[in-house]
């Protein structure tokens, strides 16, 4: 398996989103850097950008799974990003493993497009504790099944990641981040989270600024 990276972004719409919805199962979707892709290319180097939370209550309606891939996939190609992966939170806090996990059949058909697609199941022990490590376990799909992935393959683009994510955690940020149940509900809200988007680049600034001067 090649390298996986993660934006900071990324990690944090993942965790909100879990966070947001403690006593339910969430899903979303991970966006990749469509320019360092390899089409057909297996084990390559993925970069993940963005997620996209999906679901936190519909879970197992396929047409609501269609809706959502079609648009995030036209909004994806526009912005030379492609859908290379899945994440879920299992709704018991004990349950960790893939098999436990919403949405399956959406993270398999991922992979059947991109066969270096990851999957991230949150780990719900580790919420807590974004001081000290990343609450999540990432798998790929290889000979039929998701495989762990070694957590020496994974690596963040920031290294205050961690810190920043606590801080939206901190602030309550969870409550703003909109999924595509939210959005199906209302349809005036953003389900690019492009607000929470833009408050994270601030205090990614801000760290960039503090470190210089030190």
């Amino acid at each position: 398996m090649g390298e996986i990276s993660f934006e900071t972004a990324a990690y944090a719409k993942m965790i909100l989103h879990a966070a947001k919805y403690p006593h339910c199962a969430v899903n979303g979707v991970l966006l990749a850097d469509a320019t360092k892709i390899r089409d057909g290319a297996k084990n390559q180097d993925v970069d993940i950008v963005d997620t996209v939370p999906l679901f936190h209550h519909s879970h197992y309606l396929s047409p609501m799974a269609e809706v959502a891939l079609t648009q995030i996939e036209s909004v994806a190609q526009a912005n030379n990003r492609i859908i290379a992966g899945y994440y879920a939170a299992c709704e018991n806090f004990k349950d960790n493993t893939v098999d436990k996990c919403p949405g399956q059949k959406i993270a398999e058909k991922i992979a059947e497009h991109f066969p270096s697609a990851v999957f991230v199941v949150i780990d719900n022990r580790k919420m807590m504790q974004h001081l000290v490590t990343a609450a999540m376990k990432l798998h790929n799909f290889s000979e039929g099944k998701w495989k762990p992935i070694d957590h020496n393959n994974v690596l963040f683009h920031s290294r205050y990641v961690l810190d920043t994510v606590s801080h939206l955690l901190q602030r309550g940020v969870q409550k703003d981040l909109v999924d595509f149940d939210n959005y199906l509900d209302d349809l005036s809200q953003d389900w690019t989270n492009l607000g929470i988007e833009k408050l994270i680049a601030s205090i990614n600034a801000s760290n960039t600024i503090d470190c210089k001067e030190d």
